[in-house]
């Protein structure tokens, strides 16, 4: 198996032997192995044991069993216990839940502190299969069909083409000891109910049973990867990006068929759900719009505007005169200037004795007006906004420069008539937007 292994280090994961790594390890058999073909690799590891504080002495046990073999090896080994019970009720999870929650946000904080590359655990193939049972059983799509993925972010888990079977055969026959967990032969849990009652008897139906899956698991594997270049290469074509707002075209989403599957392609990574709700957007009033925990969708004229929901936790900002201002969400330069030079969409000019400073930028909000250059009279920016066709996601990012509560620049659109340069301003300011 030693060698099987390498050839599989070598041929799909090549860049863990340059990388320091961190091996999770319960203590029993599948890490165990892990770990010992990591040692016999030359790997360069730490490992890493959590005590989930549930099985009172035999999770210690666990604990002392992880050490004693970090030290037979020769590498460093952390150990954290969790009070998983008490997470698990404060967080309203299952404890199975709270564990891998735990678990994982430890890892996470070891690499950073640490200086560590990936993290190894100790899933095989056995594992993926009852995976996909699991998803299988509670309704999914082809993802939840594809089982555990190799390599995610910084988690790889390099004995996915191994059998339980090949693992304990490994164990015994090189005398590696284990810890054996006395409620992984509990029916109690779903993924043991199907380990112990499930899987066996789809084994029987074909000798080769699990070697088929891993076939099927590769062929869906590379369907995905199908759809998935389909639709990046239609998102390039479909999605308009401006200004971070992304515009797709009602009609040409029409074209799509099925079009539930494609709105479910296209849409599914920004948290989107309800797509019942989402396929009723193309034919709303403008102005609806849906909103999952990261992303707003928006109905406007003939068009869809996804946008990224921004949490802005101060929308008001001081600006000074000859300052440069560092924490402006936007570049703006106001300087004193000797005289009146040409406007442009990012440029203005104005009589400095008009203005208090520091000026104010903002957002806009309801009831706001102005004056606008060139025009008579006071308009509100909301009839302005409609009277520039600008749709509802770019009202709420249009900033405005203010004097005290008086608007002086809507900024990119218009300035405000009453701070204009007129022939009696003695002081000019100029005022740049540097987009």
């Amino acid at each position: 198996m030693v060698q099987k292994f390498n050839n599989h280090i070598v041929t799909d994961l090549p860049f863990l032997k340059e990388k320091k790594l961190l091996v999770a390890c319960s203590g029993g058999l599948d890490s165990v192995v892990l770990v010992h073909l990591c040692a016999a690799l030359d790997f360069d590891f730490t490992l890493a044991h959590c005590n989930f504080s549930l099985r009172g002495a035999e999770s210690d046990g666990d604990e002392e069993f992880v050490r004693q073999l970090a030290s037979k090896l020769g590498v460093e080994c952390f150990v954290e216990q969790f009070d998983t019970g008490h997470y698990a009720e404060t967080q309203r999870l299952s404890v199975q839940m709270a564990a891998r929650e735990l678990r994982y946000q430890w890892f996470d904080e070891l690499l950073q502190s640490k200086r560590l590359d990936y993290i190894l655990t100790a899933h095989h193939a056995d594992d993926s299969l009852e995976t996909f049972l699991i998803n299988l059983s509670r309704g999914t799509g082809i993802e939840g069909l594809l089982g555990i993925p190799e390599v995610n972010g910084t988690i790889v888990r390099p004995l996915l083409p191994f059998s339980r079977k090949e693992i304990l055969a490994f164990a015994e026959s090189e005398g590696i000891e284990w810890r054996e967990d006395g409620s992984n032969a509990s029916t109690a849990y779903l993924r043991n109910k199907i380990r112990h009652e499930v899987v066996p008897h789809l084994k029987e139906l074909h000798p080769a049973f699990l070697q088929n899956f891993q076939n099927t698991q590769h062929f869906l594997g590379q369907t995905n990867d199908l759809v998935i270049n389909h639709l990046k290469e239609l998102k390039q074509k479909m999605f308009r990006h401006e200004k971070g707002v992304v515009k797709i075209q009602i009609s040409e989403l029409e074209k799509l068929q099925p079009l539930d599957a494609y709105l479910y392609g296209l849409l599914s990574e920004y948290g989107f759900t309800e797509w019942n709700d989402v396929k009723s957007l193309l034919g709303a009033m403008s102005g609806k719009q849906l909103i999952s925990k990261t992303h707003r969708l928006l109905k406007d004229r003939d068009c869809l505007m996804l946008s990224k929901i921004e949490i802005k936790a101060n929308t008001s900002y001081a600006v000074h005169l000859n300052e440069t201002t560092s924490d402006l969400p936007i570049k703006l330069k106001l300087e004193e200037w000797k005289t009146l030079g040409e406007t442009a969409e990012n440029v203005v000019f104005l009589d400095k004795e008009k203005l208090n400073f520091p000026l104010v930028l903002r957002n806009w909000k309801k009831g706001d007006y102005f004056y606008p250059f060139g025009m008579r009279g006071k308009k509100k920016l909301s009839k302005f906004f409609k009277d520039e066709k600008m749709d509802l996601i770019s009202k709420e990012k249009q900033w405005l420069l203010c004097s005290d509560e008086e608007i002086v620049w809507v900024l990119g659109k218009r300035a405000d008539e009453r701070f204009k340069v007129e022939e009696s301003t003695q002081e000019i300011v100029k005022i740049t937007w540097h987009t």
